[in-house]
């Protein structure tokens, strides 16, 4: 690596989480979003001195080049999740509760709001010309004749993307986040109406519109359509604990999920009658006062992440 080499990938380097956030928000993979990423140092490395010197912004140029890159990995993605076993969500980033925050790209990405699994679940249900327009626009400020040259389109209809993008998630009207004392709470209340087999009390923790959501693309247990409702809800929960049981629950350990308290539950060996139990990702949001939305995350491979 030459000294020019050296100074380039020092300057990439400050703008790595940057790129991580805006590649996370595109596509709702670590996996891609990491990917994205190289790839977009190795477009950057393999350009000579001259092309190099033309880069006025090069913030601005790496963004582009990762909302392309992206923009590929959406559209490939479109067919693999017609064939995916039930709901699809996105890709969760776990990361540590109750410790002091590190400089870890992806902890530094869940900081921000904008990619709370709520915001997260509405993006993947955008296009994806949609969501590169109105994530690269309103999240990270490309200009809109950039982003027309990423989609192939003109600027009328890069903007005209993002409108739509933008109104559907105005559509969303996702809860307002609720601060981690209450969500701690929250799950410590439900944890003792499960642990106990109080029905008439986890259903009292539940919103009566609340939903369950479990990702496994048939490669492990968990509900393959959503499950709406608290009654419904509720008897579902005591249905696995019974299965699985109930002092297996010690196993999960609290973990922040998109920067909202979960449990993260390892694998645990089937006995005496009881169920195996898959390595999972469970997270709760919360809505008035009750949880709103359980993600019950299980499919392997949206979990590979963790094992770093």
């Amino acid at each position: 690596m030459t000294a020019s080499d050296e100074v380039l990938a020092k300057e990439f380097s400050t703008h790595r989480t940057h790129l991580i956030g805006v590649a996370y928000r595109l596509t709702s993979a670590v996996t891609d979003a990491e990917d994205a990423v190289q790839e977009a140092w190795l477009r950057l490395s393999g350009l000579d001195e001259e092309k190099r010197a033309q880069i006025r912004d090069l913030r601005g140029w790496l963004t582009t080049v990762v909302g392309r890159i992206c923009l590929d990995r959406l559209r490939s993605a479109v067919e693999r999740r017609e064939r995916y076993v039930g709901p699809w969500l996105p890709e969760p980033i776990v990361t540590p509760f109750g410790t002091p925050p590190s400089d870890d790209p992806l902890e530094t990405v869940v900081r921000d709001e904008q990619v709370r699994m709520a915001a997260m679940v509405v993006l993947d249900n955008l296009t994806p010309e949609q969501r590169v327009a109105f994530v690269l626009h309103d999240a990270f400020s490309v200009p809109f004749a950039e982003i027309a040259g990423i989609l192939g389109v003109s600027e009328a209809a890069a903007r005209q993307h993002a409108s739509r993008g933008r109104r559907a998630v105005a559509d969303a009207d996702p809860p307002t986040l609720a601060d981690l004392a209450e969500q701690s709470a929250m799950l410590e209340k439900l944890l003792t109406a499960i642990t106990t087999g109080d029905l008439k009390g986890v259903v009292a923790l539940l919103h009566p519109e609340v939903v369950l959501v479990g990702d496994s693309d048939g490669k492990a247990r968990t509900s393959r359509h959503r499950m709406v409702g608290a009654d419904k809800v509720s008897r579902f929960i005591l249905g696995l604990i019974e299965q699985y049981g109930v002092h297996r629950i010690a196993h999960g350990v609290p973990a922040l999920v998109n920067g909202e308290l979960g449990l993260a539950i390892p694998h645990v060996e089937a006995e005496d009658g009881l169920r195996e139990v898959d390595r999972r990702v469970t997270m709760f949001e919360l809505r008035d006062g009750r949880i709103w939305r359980i993600y019950d995350m299980c499919n392997p491979d949206k979990l590979m992440h963790l094992d770093r």
